[in-house]
């Protein structure tokens, strides 16, 4: 059996009453009290997140805007000093490397943000493609990842800092921040459709920043979080988890995140022609939301039906906690994708009615 990796702030979990499970290969909490309440939480107050499993590779060298631009999809020309930016990285056929944050440090210095269970796969496609004029260097092992996420995440980080926060317009960044005497990159990102912050330092300062923010944000409601919640929370959102609603089968296209694949730029990347294909003339499935009609929860891989014919199959579901409904994404052949068409989820041995319905099921109110 492999050990399970841990991230620095493992011996806190514990101290926390945190339930930990095996996560990609990651010693990692599910929830801290329960998955309810920390959704809640960060839906009306803030919670905080360890999310220090992610990836961090620096891709440096003048030719870094040249080659940036030919593995992803977005146009990362767009991107200026102290901007993020989400995109995908693709293979030939269109399927998905990764789905991941770009930011931009300086003209020959930007960082990138990946999925854990993909670090090693994904370096190694980077490192595959590069030249003398880019390095690529994973960093992961020296970078802990704090998220701050809900309505009051400003007010209670910035009890902590002098930097004025609201100055971090939503996916902008600021990477020297003393965060009560740790320096941090703060970044105005999440994945929970809520407002808040990335927070990234160095691994040995995690522990006094998780322990800092918990002490301060206390009075105004702020929980520790477990991966629970960040799946039902970025779900209601319908933000795409790598490994479900994204895959090396499944492009961006299909998966609904076709705002961050830019066929129109000059560059030619990976995947470019499939991707321009189907952004021009429509992808044969696509990534939908569906509510239960009968009583039943959508689980990932549950097979959806209309009639006798299997028209795909569920990619994530669960009760949202916020709607109070049994709702799933799933990804779909075209042709069944209208709102309101009825199907089938077949769980475990029957067959359950349900419908396609708009999403996100979830967006935060404009203030």
């Amino acid at each position: 059996m492999t050990e399970l990796k841990r991230t620095p702030l493992f011996d806190l979990y514990k101290e926390n009453g945190a339930k930990t499970i095996d996560f990609g290969g990651w010693d990692l909490p599910v929830q801290f009290s329960s998955i309810k309440e920390e959704h809640e939480a960060v839906r009306t107050k803030a919670g905080l997140f360890d999310v220090s499993h992610m990836g961090e590779i620096e891709v440096k060298g003048k030719d870094s805007l040249a080659y940036l631009q030919k593995m992803m999809t977005n146009d990362v020309s767009k991107l200026k000093d102290g901007g993020a930016q989400y995109t995908a990285m693709c293979y030939p056929d269109g399927g998905t490397v990764d789905d991941l944050l770009v930011y931009k440090k300086a003209d020959e210095d930007y960082l990138l943000v990946v999925n854990a269970s993909n670090i090693e796969k994904d370096f190694d496609w980077l490192i595959s493609n590069v030249n003398e004029e880019v390095e690529v260097t994973n960093i992961s092992e020296s970078v802990a990842q704090l998220a701050l996420q809900g309505p009051l995440s400003q007010q209670i980080l910035q009890k902590l800092t002098k930097t004025d926060l609201s100055e971090i317009k939503f996916f902008k960044f600021n990477e020297n921040v003393d965060i009560n005497g740790v320096t941090a990159l703060v970044s105005r990102t999440g994945y929970t459709g809520e407002d808040g912050f990335e927070i990234y330092c160095a691994s040995e300062d995690a522990t006094k920043l998780w322990n800092s923010l918990l002490e301060v944000g206390k009075e105004d409601g702020l929980v520790p979080c477990g991966l629970g919640a960040r799946d039902t929370l970025r779900f209601e959102a319908k933000l795409a988890l790598y490994g479900q609603e994204l895959t090396k089968d499944i492009t961006p296209i299909e998966a609904g995140i076709g705002f961050a694949v830019k066929t129109d730029k000059e560059a030619d990347f990976f995947g470019k022609a499939v991707l321009k294909e189907q952004k021009e003339n429509g992808a044969p499935r696509k990534l939908v939301g569906l509510e239960m009609l009968d009583k039943g929860i959508p689980r990932h891989g549950y097979e959806v039906f209309v009639g006798d014919e299997q028209i795909g199959e569920v990619t994530t579901g669960t009760q949202s906690p916020t709607l109070k409904k049994n709702v799933g994404l799933a990804l779909l052949k075209k042709e069944f994708t209208e709102i309101d068409t009825e199907v089938e989820v077949q769980v475990r041995k029957k067959r359950l009615k349900a419908k396609i319905v708009k999403t996100p099921f979830y967006q935060r109110p404009k203030n």
